[in-house]
């Protein structure tokens, strides 16, 4: 029998009965031989301290073979931010939120692991529960952590927005609300840990960040990165609710290392949806404008509701004020961010990471200015668009830049002029544009390493073995990778061997997050084909007695150009090759440039390009019964490159569907710690029902930092849908809906206020006085500091 040194009264080791190689095709479909099942006890109280756990008679269960509390464990926290380390595996001395979990047990069924979990006895002395961002700004009592209730505050300024004011002609501020919703996969989160002979602990998981899960693993087990293999499963369903380290896949690997047994536990759909949750943010915004509709200053100010623990939330109140002035020119900025924590499921990324929720305020604001000055929301908007090869107020590189094509594509497709404020009432259009990254330019863990490293291996009969450690979430990338190396080499799909996410055999790929795998895996495995493909051309320009740069790969064939008809095939280059040089082997690996500005907080919101869009939407709305329909969604999205076009529309269209559920329907509210619909059953997403027609256009502006020109395509399109849903509203029936979702009660509540001669609107009435800190003050950079990007070779 081994002893873990970490493990208070450790129990039998029982030999796997298998050792357990190859991949499988969802976590949750995993079945090993000898398998034991997990589940988690979960606090049913928001706060408390943990007076006594007895898990006496859940041992004494037959059928249960380990019972941990968070005291089995080692005493390390963990995070997915080094800033954030403020989980444990298992909660030692207090709860924070209904649903973290304080026990865990592996039983040879689900059932008896069900039981035994209702067997453990758990004393608690609540504390005072801080639920709402008033609560833990204002509230008196223990605090959540032992920091206090404010996670992160930002404040930084760039130029000088007091002249930026002084300077406006018409000056306006409002104030926006947008709620916290659920990620929603169909596939719920799972994990399956085995502890093999030779000590190699290998957990597969349905995860979106196989190499941060790896490192937590590590830290958190006291076992070194080399005993531990984690293999991504295909993940069915993330959009950002998969890109955090959980509970459940530190305790599975703890206890397949204490019970020598696979252990597996797949969520329950209700504990999906107390993992993340997109972050609920009210925000403040102030601009000034010159009578043309020129932006001569914006202070905006965001205060996030982050739940009970860091997760990416310090990325997040960054992200909230970071790209505003990569869509628009604003001279002069303030930015002013707060994230507090409350006693709610953690607030994380999704799909769009921190942005759609400024997004809102900033579109449905501008629309009021331009409403205000009489002016056409198109023309206002296109006074202020950034051009290409600049840099923003803060510091932001912007490369390629087609968000003017974009906006002319929809206002013209939608025939947006001929019918704002001509339609019928209770029918509008509304408009938004918006921007997004592809990719971050900083990993989450700072260092020099490559974010991103492909391995290329050709053998003499033509195959290719292509290795990244990227994992597909469902937005091709697998496909895309392997379209970048046959479009180099010249042969076929059918020709490549694909192996991703596994981190005992490919190369380190930082994860599926930020829409960074096609920008920054594509580029890695674009250099490892050219580096394999110049390989090749010169042994098989030695053996033609050509020049390599002559030749042509193309059609499983290297021909030599210039109309001589001479040529070998794939195979025989292959061969020719190998014979030069041995064993065929390229690598390629993809670091982005330097970008981050000259100030503290700068690392969050550099990408090395920007994908932006425009949205139009036609809805109709019943007074009766305020019940908005999206009758049809025109939406352009500049790609760069479209490398898979029906891959890229596919994006497009899920994103639009996305944004029309957290626009109209999707609302994860939290009362009294308690989810109030933590099921599909009840929490509201569009179904086809919903959907509207939706007319996609791809505007390829050729980046010259992307793989053949792409930037990214599954998480920016779904910015501008929401406010040009609201906007559409206003059209409409003339009523600001200030806050999402937009539901019936709230356009029959603006409505009525209408009625009644006051102002038709919905939303929050005011924004906490609060004094945040004196900012960091930035001097913009120079106009001659952002020079035109080269593409790469």
């Amino acid at each position: 029998m081994k002893e873990f040194t970490w493990i208070s009264k450790p129990y039998p080791r029982v030999d796997a009965e298998a050792k357990v190689t190859g991949r499988v095709r969802y976590a949750d479909d995993l079945v090993l031989p000898g398998m034991l099942f997990c589940k988690l006890l979960r606090s049913h109280l928001p706060h408390a301290r943990i007076r006594r756990i007895d898990t006496t008679r859940a041992r004494s269960l037959p059928g249960v073979l380990a019972v941990l509390t968070g005291k089995d464990l080692p005493a390390h926290k963990f995070g997915i931010l080094p800033t954030s380390q403020d989980q444990e595996a298992l909660c030692v001395e207090k709860v924070r939120y209904v649903g973290d979990p304080v026990a865990a047990v592996a039983a040879i069924d689900e059932w008896t692991a069900e039981q035994a979990v209702r067997l453990i006895e758990v004393e608690y002395d609540p504390l005072p529960s801080y639920m709402t961002i008033e609560d833990a700004l204002f509230k008196e009592g223990e605090p959540i952590h032992a920091q206090g209730n404010v996670h992160k505050e930002v404040s930084l300024e760039f130029g000088d927005v007091a002249t930026g004011f002084e300077e406006a002609d018409y000056i306006r501020e409002d104030i926006f609300l947008y709620h916290g919703s659920a990620h929603l996969p169909l596939e719920e989160h799972a994990a399956v840990a085995s502890y093999e002979p030779g000590d190699l602990l290998t957990v597969w998981s349905s995860t979106q960040v196989p190499h941060y899960l790896h490192r937590t693993l590590s830290k958190v087990l006291d076992l070194p990165m080399s005993r531990i293999r984690v293999i991504a499963t295909p993940v069915g369903g993330g959009f950002g609710g998969k890109s955090d380290i959980f509970n459940h896949e530190i305790v599975v690997a703890a206890l397949a290392m204490i019970t020598g047994r696979p252990v597996k536990c797949t969520l329950t759909r209700e504990e999906v949806f107390y993992t993340l949750r997109r972050h609920p943010t009210l925000m403040w915004v102030r601009t000034g404008v010159r009578e043309d509709g020129t932006i001569t200053a914006m202070h905006f100010r965001a205060i996030l509701e982050g739940g009970a623990y860091g997760s990416y939330g310090v990325a997040t109140t960054y992200y909230v004020g970071a790209l505003q002035p990569i869509t628009y020119k604003i001279p002069n900025y303030r930015f002013e961010g707060m994230r507090v924590f409350t006693n709610a499921p953690p607030g994380g990324p999704k799909r769009g990471h921190g942005t759609p929720q400024p997004r809102f305020a900033l579109e449905c604001h501008l629309d009021k200015i331009a409403e205000d000055l009489g002016m056409d929301p198109v023309e206002l908007r296109r006074r202020n668009l950034v051009a290409p090869h600049t840099k923003t107020v803060n510091w932001l590189r912007i490369t390629s830049c087609g968000l003017a094509e974009c906006l002319k594509k929809v206002v013209e497709a939608s025939r947006f002029h001929e019918k704002h404020r001509r339609l019928p009432r209770g029918r509008g259009v509304g408009l938004a544009v918006s921007g997004y990254l592809s990719g971050a330019g900083l990993p989450i863990y700072w260092n020099d390493l490559p974010h991103s490293q492909v391995h290329l291996q050709v053998d003499r009969s033509g195959s290719v073995t292509l290795s990244c450690g990227a994992i597909d979430i469902g937005q091709g990338s697998n496909s895309v990778l392997v379209y970048t190396v046959c479009e180099i080499l010249g042969v076929s799909p059918e020709d490549v061997r694909l192996i991703v996410a596994d981190t005992a055999i490919t190369p380190i790929d930082l994860g599926s997050y930020s829409s960074r795998v096609t920008f920054m895996a594509g580029n890695a495995a674009l250099q490892a084909a050219q580096r394999m493909r110049d390989l090749i051309a010169a042994a098989v320009a030695e053996k033609l007695g050509v020049p390599a740069e002559s030749l042509i790969f193309q059609g499983r064939q290297v021909k030599v150009g210039g109309g001589e008809d001479r040529a070998l095939s794939w195979r025989e280059a292959c061969e020719v090759a190998e014979a030069r040089y041995g064993l065929l082997s390229a690598t390629g690996t993809y670091t982005p440039p330097r970008l981050a500005g000259p100030y503290k907080g700068s690392g969050v919101g550099p990408s090395p390009a920007y994908s932006y869009s425009a949205c139009v939407a036609e809805v109709q709305v019943d007074e009766e019964t305020g019940v908005v329909s999206v009758e049809k969604i025109w939406i352009a999205h500049d790609i760069g490159r479209a490398l898979n076009p029906l891959l890229v529309l596919g994006q497009v269209e899920g994103s639009v569907y996305m944004g029309l559920g957290e626009a109209l329907m999707e609302d994860l509210s939290v009362r009294q710690g308690v989810i109030r619909v933590p099921s599909m059953l009840e929490y509201k997403s569009p179904t086809v029902k919903e959907m509207p027609e939706v007319e996609a256009f791809l505007i390829e502006t050729v980046d010259p930092e992307g793989p053949f020109g792409a930037k990214e395509c599954g998480q920016g399109p779904l910015l501008p849908v929401p406010p040009a849903i609201a906007n559409a509203i206003y059209d409409a029936v003339r009523v600001r809906i200030d806050e999402v979702p937009i539901t019936p009660e709230k356009v029959l509540k603006a409505l009525e206020r209408r009625r009644k001669g006051e102002e038709g609107r919905f939303g929050p009435g005011g924004f906490p006085a609060i004094r945040f800190k004196e900012p960091i003050r930035v001097a913009p950079p120079s106009p001659s500091s952002a020079g035109r990007v080269e593409p790469r070779p």
